[in-house]
């Protein structure tokens, strides 16, 4: 009888005992879970922007298209002047090459006709038509004695000091220079004077 009511003392000791830390592990919410539900849109709230928010108003399939059709045209227009742009580049390129490669024969025109070689005879009217067509296309000889000296126009060959003169300046004009524009296709070759010491 004794032995009875030890085992069964016993038993509701562990009973008891099992008791609190089941109650406990019922009556403790679960916490796994215990995210806000509200925490990811709180984190989208504060990474959207007033102009998020303004713009964020519903737009029809007819707006879409209407603004891609806009854009489609700026890209349009800006490929197409690209592309003029492009074009009257290298076509002025090739007309300055193509004028280059004719200057020596220009050159020795210019010194025949400067020993009168020229003159009286029948291949006078070609020179004069050969410098009109090159003149077409925009090129414009430059240089000559007496003008002021311009590095950035005139290659100066020969140096000669000369007491009459306080600036820089053309003695002589060796080759004259060539230019299309404001594009300089060749400096002229010059002899100068500068300014003597003392």
């Amino acid at each position: 009888m004794a032995e009875k009511d030890y085992e069964a003392n016993e038993g509701s000791d562990s009973i008891d005992d099992a008791t609190p830390s089941q109650s406990l592990e019922s009556d403790t919410p679960d916490t796994s879970n215990a995210s806000h539900p509200n925490s990811s849109d709180s984190a989208d709230d504060e990474a959207l922007t007033v102009e998020d928010i303004l713009n964020a108003g519903p737009q029809s399939k007819e707006a879409e298209l209407l603004a891609d059709l806009q854009r489609l045209q700026a890209e349009f227009v800006n490929y197409k002047a690209r592309v003029e742009r492009d074009r009257d580049l290298s076509r002025n390129n090739a007309i300055a090459e193509v004028l280059r490669a004719l200057l020596p024969a220009l050159d020795d025109l210019a010194r025949a006709e400067a020993h009168g070689d020229l003159e009286g005879s029948p291949f006078a009217a070609v020179v004069t038509k050969l410098r009109a067509s090159v003149e077409k296309f925009g090129l414009q000889a430059f240089g000559a004695t007496g003008d002021k000296f311009d590095p950035a126009l005139h290659n100066a060959l020969v140096q000669t000091p000369n007491p009459n003169v306080k600036d820089t300046v053309i003695a002589d004009v060796i080759e004259s220079g060539y230019q299309i524009g404001d594009r300089i296709v060749r400096p002229a070759m010059v002899a100068v004077f500068i300014p003597a010491e003392g």
